[in-house]
């Protein structure tokens, strides 16, 4: 082989290494493109837009934005403006491309959102739509952990230092009467910050006696052999609180409402089909979590991970206010002004044009 062409064979490689390091790490990770997904020829374009940015989390709470990518009802709605999909491993990278402006809308918890929300001074999104509620569960090594008060002493995975399920573990902690350190997680239990993906090797090893995590995580540590302890749904009146949150770039709502509120009409009627499909939507969750993960989840994890988990339009606000109070109890977050973090005005349009009931924004919404 020539030296020049050696040289450009090389030269070629290395320039692509940096792509493939940042699709690996899961930034804005681009999802594979589903076959009845394509834009349709001559469809218009909404706004004018070529295209919306959509980011989700490869995980079953975010099973709207699974099951709306694999079906093509966001494509759909969209008409011949493209659904473009990113996927993230973690709420702080979805926030900061929504910030950059590379993420128009996402689906997020709502821990992430508040600290996007408080952090930007009110000024960077807003909370449109529900999504999910529950699937979060405490599980554990049942050899270690007999009861509820066997806890005290050992140590608990959560996801990462902050989070919704961080919050949600150390307040329940708290009402027990045990002292623990948030930053630090040291303290009469022990709070173990693991990612999901290495939460089930952790718990396999024994480096941890149990985590609170969402699913499908909690279920494939039962299928490693744990016990679930406790459902969070317990806790919440109604057995409901917010997992998953449709949320917007305050600039992007100003300038594309059509877009948005097609988004919306494709998110509501997403959710009515998973919930007169569930069997059908679960498998269609599956294959997309395949498709951009490159494994599907067997069915001792997938079934019961998406029994736990309800698909909603409300974005049950009263709840996430709930734990914005419990980030600020726990020494995580200053006290929020969460004043405008809601717009649920497309929201209540689409549901009424739908003959449903509007959602309240619990005294949260945009003056």
């Amino acid at each position: 082989m020539p030296a020049t062409s050696a040289l450009r064979r090389v030269l070629a490689v290395m320039a692509v290494l940096p792509l493939l390091t940042l699709a690996a790490c899961g930034y804005g990770s681009q999802a594979k493109d589903d076959d009845t997904a394509k834009v349709a020829a001559g469809a218009k374009k909404i706004d004018g837009l070529d295209s919306v940015r959509i980011g989700y989390f490869g995980n079953l709470t975010h099973g709207t934005a699974l099951v709306g990518n694999k079906k093509g009802l966001f494509q759909k709605e969209l008409g011949g403006t493209e659904a473009k999909y990113a996927v993230f491993n973690a709420g702080p990278s979805e926030i900061e491309a929504l910030n950059s402006g590379s993420l128009d809308i996402g689906f997020i918890g709502p821990s992430p959102a508040v600290n996007g929300y408080t952090k930007s001074g009110g000024k960077n999104l807003r909370i449109i739509g529900g999504s999910a509620s529950g699937g979060v569960k405490l599980v554990v090594d049942p050899d270690k952990v007999k009861s509820l008060k066997d806890v005290e002493g050992k140590r608990i995975a959560t996801p990462q230092l902050g989070n919704t399920q961080d919050v949600a573990f150390l307040n329940w902690v708290a009402e027990q009467g045990w002292k623990v350190d948030a930053q630090s997680g040291k303290g009469d239990v022990t709070v173990v910050r693991s990612d999901n993906k290495v939460t089930p090797d952790a718990f396999r090893a024994g480096s941890v006696d149990g985590a609170w995590v969402p699913e499908p995580t909690a279920s494939k540590l039962v299928a490693e052999g744990g016990k679930v302890l406790l459902d969070e749904a317990t806790l919440w009146p109604d057995e409901e609180f917010v997992i998953t949150n449709i949320i917007v770039r305050q600039e992007f709502l100003e300038e594309h409402p059509k877009a948005v509120e097609a988004v919306l009409r494709a998110s509501v009627e997403t959710n009515k089909w998973i919930n007169a499909n569930p069997e059908e939507a679960k498998a269609a969750a599956n294959e997309q979590l395949e498709a951009d993960s490159g494994k599907a989840l067997p069915a001792e994890v997938l079934d019961p991970a998406w029994e736990s988990i309800e698909f909603t339009d409300d974005p049950l606000a009263a709840t996430l206010d709930a734990q914005a109070k419990h980030a600020v109890k726990a020494g995580l977050l200053e006290e929020p002004d969460l004043d405008g973090i809601y717009d649920l005005t497309l929201l209540n349009e689409v549901l009424k044009a739908a003959g449903g009931s509007a959602v309240e924004d619990a005294g949260l919404g945009a003056k």
